[in-house]
């Protein structure tokens, strides 16, 4: 799995629960990971960064998108593990199912995509450099991903590298999983910091080379 990252220990990115991905997520579970002013704190971010009207990527999602509801884009391309959650976010014009942990290419073409999302995933990721390639290889030009996590998740899942780091760790290892995809330039912005109330919540955003 560090083949990708040989600078990082070996069993970096092990997970306790070793079964298949797709049985944990086999269940939908229609319920939110983070707090109100958390999503809040992320729809004002797409509100900024996501262009209206454009081409969205919503990869590791569910049935919500947080996306925010005054702002009609083009098309909203879901991904994630369970179809029943997918099929039940109505920000959604189309979905697949797939396990980017065993297969990170993704079923789009290049360039066709304006803005990408992974909001409180990525430290699920196994391979994360080879699906962030893929998403810089279907983002168009000067284009963004929208990397967003808080310090919650589904412990067993998460990779061993995100449970040993702390927040300003985790955007250095978002930031690296970034560079080393390929993305021009990197930004880190706290949405909602730690130790106050509620949950915390940071983006690390990038953005492929303009044309």
């Amino acid at each position: 799995m560090t083949q990708e990252l040989p600078d990082l220990p070996p069993n970096a990115f092990a997970k306790f629960d070793r079964d298949p991905d797709p049985l944990f997520y086999a269940e939908p579970r229609l319920v939110t990971h983070i707090d109100a002013a958390a999503i809040a704190a992320v729809t004002d971010l797409y509100r900024e960064v996501v262009p209206a009207g454009g081409d969205v990527l919503d990869l590791m999602s569910s049935w919500v998108s947080h996306l925010p509801d005054e702002v009609a884009y083009a098309s909203v391309v879901g991904h994630g593990l369970n179809a029943e959650e997918l099929a039940a976010n109505p920000r959604l014009t189309r979905h697949f199912v797939q396990d980017l942990n065993a297969a990170p290419e993704l079923p789009l073409d290049s360039g066709s995509v304006d803005a990408a999302l992974i909001c409180v995933s990525v430290q699920y990721l196994q391979r994360p450099v080879a699906v962030l390639s893929e998403v810089a290889r279907v983002l168009r030009p000067g284009s963004p991903v929208v990397v967003s996590y808080s310090n919650r998740c589904f412990p067993t899942k998460a990779v061993a590298i995100w449970h040993g780091l702390d927040a300003a760790g985790r955007t250095d290892l978002v930031g690296l999983y970034l560079d080393r995809a390929g993305f021009a330039r990197l930004e880190g912005c706290i949405l909602r910091p730690e130790g106050g109330p509620g949950d915390p919540m940071t983006a690390v955003i990038g953005w492929t080379a303009a044309a």
